[in-house]
């Protein structure tokens, strides 16, 4: 199997064989890459398995997938692998239920900047949340940059990735847990009891929370601003406010 060191996408798998081993194996992926224009019957094998799968599908231009794979032989097709394995919602609200805890949980509405999600794991798990939640599409995935700067949190989160995060949100609604979303149009989040079980929606770096998403919502909070600027980076505004459920624990 060949798999390179590339800093931005070390978690990269390329080859038609390689990639049809690593589908064999059940090897947690995150994405298929192909090549534009790329065509023939092991790559329409490895597509079909990988959209049997779920897997998210990419097709990139030549040059994007040499950079990827460091100028190594990918065939015109490479996966992305997972650093860490994901969970369930279920996993989640088991994990709460096993601690005699209420759910405290963590919502990414397409984060997409992996510094930040692997930021905002390192403070939920220093703050004992359940899990954290993202999307499968336009969100960062659970890659080896994400891995690096959770400075190692991410081995002991759970990390449930799901395909529709408003359907989510009613499930959670359905198991009694109250859902909070940070948006800069909000209460002032001081305002509320979290003792109750949570969940924290933290939005995309520059659109905030999605419409759908933020009309799921029980209600939407926000951080005061007292200065020239009117948002913070998002890892931080999780941090505030995952500390401010602590306090109300």
């Amino acid at each position: 199997m060949t798999e390179n060191n590339n800093q931005n996408e070390s978690n990269v798998i390329y080859g038609r064989n390689s990639v049809l081993e690593v589908l064999k194996s059940g090897r947690e992926i995150d994405r298929l890459y192909v090549v534009h224009g790329t065509h023939s019957n092991s790559i329409s094998e490895i597509i079909a398995k990988c959209s049997k799968r779920g897997i998210l599908i990419k097709e990139i231009a030549q040059a994007k997938m040499d950079y990827y794979c460091s100028g190594g032989n990918h065939q015109g097709v490479a996966v992305m692998v997972a650093s860490h394995e994901y969970s369930t919602v279920e996993d989640i609200l088991d994990y709460a239920k096993s601690e005699n805890e209420a759910p405290f949980i963590i919502i990414c509405d397409e984060i997409e900047d992996p510094h930040n999600l692997g930021a905002i794991i390192r403070t939920a798990e220093a703050c004992k949340v359940h899990g954290i939640i993202i999307p499968k599409r336009r969100s960062a995935s659970l890659n080896s940059t994400v891995a690096k700067t959770s400075v190692g949190a991410l081995e002991y989160m759970r990390v449930a990735r799901v395909t529709n995060i408003a359907n989510t949100i009613d499930m959670l609604k359905e198991n009694g847990v109250w859902v909070f979303g940070a948006d800069m149009d909000g209460k002032d989040y001081r305002d509320f009891d979290y003792s109750v079980p949570v969940a924290i929606v933290i939005g995309n770096e520059g659109k905030g929370i999605g419409t759908l998403t933020a009309k799921k919502c029980d209600e939407i909070i926000s951080l005061p601003m007292k200065g020239k600027i009117n948002s913070l980076n998002a890892s931080v505004a999780a941090g505030i406010l995952m500390y401010e459920v602590i306090k109300s624990r």
